[in-house]
Formats: C-alpha cells, sequence, structure tokens
C-alpha cells in the first residue's frame, strides 16, 4: 500500500511505482496517489485531488471525509492485507494511517519525511511506536532521527530524477513568443486552489505595478495538476501574462527573476540558481495557529537546505502586491544582489545527495516485504 496527499507526492511517488515495477514486476501495489502513480502502475483507491486541502481551518472543514478515507484505508489494510505500507509526506493523514497500520501488524516506511524540525520534535517519540523506517530527502533529518533511535536512511532528493537541463533561454524564448534581451519573471502560485485563491492575485498585482515602471515579460507555471483556464480566470485584461503548462522548468532555468509559493517549487527554483521571492499566504486562523507551533524563523525549503536565509520570505500580512512589488523591483534594479542570490544558491544542487533515490526507496520497501 502507498499513500500520497498531493501533487508532489503523486510526483516522487509515481518513481517508487516505477521501481518497484522494474524490480519486481509482479508485486501489486495500491493506494492513494495521482495520475502519476496510476499510469506508472498503482491501482488507486483515492485520488490525490480528493485529499489535497492545507491550513488548520480548512482541514477541520473536510474531518467528514478524511476520517472516511482513513476508515477505508484502514478496512483495505485487513482486507488485501498489505506486506509493506509506504507513506509518502501528507503527515497529518499519513502518521495516523502509521498507527493503523502498526496495530495491523504490518511494516510501515515513510518516505519524504513530516517537517517534525520545524513543528513538534515530540512527534518524534510517537513515530518511533508506529514506524519501522524513515527514508529521508536532506541529510540533516538523518542526523535527527538517529539521535531518536529510528532506524533510518538518506535517500536523497526524488527531484533530481525529473530536474535534469531544460530548453536554453533562446529556444524558450522563440517557443513562448518572448524576448530574450526583456527581463523575465516567473511566477509560481502553487498546485493547491486555496493557495492560488489567496496568493495569485498578490503576485499578479505585484507584476502589474512593476509593469508601470519597467519593461518585464510574466510568465506563470502552471502546475500539472491544475487546468490552465483555471489560472487564466484571474488575469485582467490590463497584463500581458504567458501561461507555461507541463514545462515548469524551463521558466525556472529561464527567468531573470522568480516569485515562488512557499513548497518544493523554492528547492526546484533554487536547484536552478534561479533568484527568487517566496511568498505564503494561509487563512488568518490557520496561520494565527501555525505561528504557535512552528519552531523555526524561516518557511521556504530552499533557505532551509541552504543553511541560511538566501532569498526573501514574505508570508502572510507582509506578503501584499506593493510589498512584493517592491522587493521584485529591488532585484531587478541590482545585478550584483542577483548575482549573489544565483551564487548562495548553488549549494542547493550539493545538499540534494545523488539521483537515484526512487529506487533506494523501492529497494527498501522490498527488502522490509521480504524480512
Amino acid at each position: 500500500m502507498m499513500v500520497a496527499g498531493e501533487a508532489s507526492g503523486d510526483l516522487h511517488g509515481a518513481g517508487v511505482v516505477r521501481e518497484l515495477k522494474r524490480l519486481q514486476p509482479g508485486c501489486e501495489i495500491f493506494g492513494i496517489g495521482g495520475d502519476k502513480m496510476q499510469s506508472s502502475g498503482m491501482d488507486l483507491i483515492y485520488h490525490v485531488r480528493e485529499l489535497s486541502v492545507m491550513g488548520f481551518w480548512e482541514v477541520l472543514q473536510h474531518l467528514p471525509l478524511l476520517r472516511s478515507v482513513k476508515k477505508t484505508m484502514t478496512t483495505m489494510l485487513k482486507v488485501r492485507k498489505p506486506d509493506v505500507v509506504l507513506l509518502i509526506d501528507y503527515p497529518g493523514f499519513n502518521l495516523r494511517l502509521a498507527e493503523a497500520a502498526h496495530r495491523a501488524g504490518v511494516k510501515v516506511l515513510y518516505y519524504i519525511s513530516p517537517q517534525v524540525w520545524a513543528w513538534n520534535p515530540g512527534r518524534l517519540r510517537k513515530m518511533k511506536e508506529s514506524i519501522d523506517q524513515m527514508l529521508v530527502v536532506f541529510p540533516f533529518e538523518e542526523d535527527l532521527y538517529k539521535q531518536q533511535n529510528i532506524p533510518v536512511q538518506f535517500v536523497g532528493h526524488p527531484l533530481l530524477e525529473v530536474l535534469g537541463e531544460p530548453q536554453d533561454k533562446a529556444g524558450f524564448c522563440k517557443r513562448y513568443g518572448l524576448v530574450p534581451e526583456k527581463k523575465i519573471i516567473g511566477l509560481f502560485p502553487g498546485s493547491r486552489r486555496q493557495e492560488i485563491e489567496l496568493i495569485f492575485p498578490t503576485m499578479l498585482g505585484a507584476v502589474r505595478n512593476v509593469s508601470q515602471s519597467h519593461d518585464i515579460q510574466v510568465v506563470v507555471g502552471v502546475s500539472s495538476a491544475l487546468p490552465i483556464d483555471y489560472l487564466k480566470s484571474f488575469v485582467r485584461p490590463d497584463l500581458s501574462v504567458v501561461f507555461v503548462h507541463h514545462a515548469s522548468h524551463d521558466v525556472m532555468k529561464n527567468s531573470d527573476l522568480a516569485v515562488v509559493t512557499s513548497g518544493t517549487a523554492t528547492l526546484e527554483t533554487g536547484f536552478y540558481r534561479t533568484p527568487m521571492v517566496v511568498v505564503y499566504k494561509m487563512s488568518t486562523l490557520s496561520y494565527l495557529v501555525t505561528r504557535m507551533l512552528i519552531r523555526i524563523r524561516v518557511i521556504g525549503l530552499v533557505n532551509i537546505v541552504a543553511g541560511e536565509k538566501v532569498v526573501p520570505e514574505l508570508v502572510q500580512w507582509k506578503c501584499t502586491p506593493d510589498r512584493l512589488a517592491r522587493e521584485v523591483v529591488r532585484y531587478l534594479d541590482d545585478a550584483s544582489l542577483r548575482h549573489d542570490a544565483a551564487q548562495r544558491l548553488g549549494v542547493i544542487r550539493t545538499r540534494l545527495g545523488t539521483i537515484g533515490a526512487s529506487e533506494r526507496v523501492a529497494r527498501a520497501v522490498l527488502a522490509a516485504a521480504s524480512s
């Protein structure tokens, strides 16, 4: 059984499904995932689009659904009797399912760790009771779990398997009708509709302000989990925007500056050493609860992995069109600032490990199944 609760989990889970099928073609894989995991050979019980919610208030509103899904998956543990459960990120749901799987006598592996270093280190004691092995994607996480005597393996980051080398700038500009000599501002509003509705209007307002004083081109990297027409519905006729679907890495690589919703996309953008401004908003109630629980001073994964605040973060009330516009202009007007950020982002590649995370995870799953 595999469980991924959102688009990024579906992407990384698909790599594991492919490797499991390659290493042991007859294995049966079922659970919660998305189109990518399904096309790689997994039998879907639920689709990620049914579970993708963010924020404390939003989760409370969806509790009846989430409880129903957990009940179904707990029943599936007893009916289909998997040898191993592999949980991918999505801790609010998966940590509870881990307890149910442990009680059912099924081995539990967890891939892409809950961010206990940011939220609640006390969770580690509870995790120790229900998780047989952690498969982590950042080297500093390995030490964290070793200190708690939780079996752990650093497998490297699965992003390395999908990033590669995007289209060069000349080809990119030609393909999308852009002028190579003009600055390109890349916008990455996220993959959840709740994020889009809260954050994308702010991004658009900011670049509209900037366009009044700077000759810029605005390109939006559209998540594969979203229909492009949905994103287009946010744009007013007075702003020229190019939408790029299924090629976000091309946008990340070829932007002079990016505005990125906090999440894995910040790591992807940092991998290409593109200067960025990290932004995030959630409902007021969710933000207030989060501020009481969070234990780190930065939220962008790119800054966390770099070990320092390389790029600015505008969160919640600081994330306004005017303030974001000022940050964008600051970078556009200062080539040395952009160069410095690009140089400091170089550390990201070295801290993501080596390619092959999906195979390492698949081998760990098969080893657990046969032990």
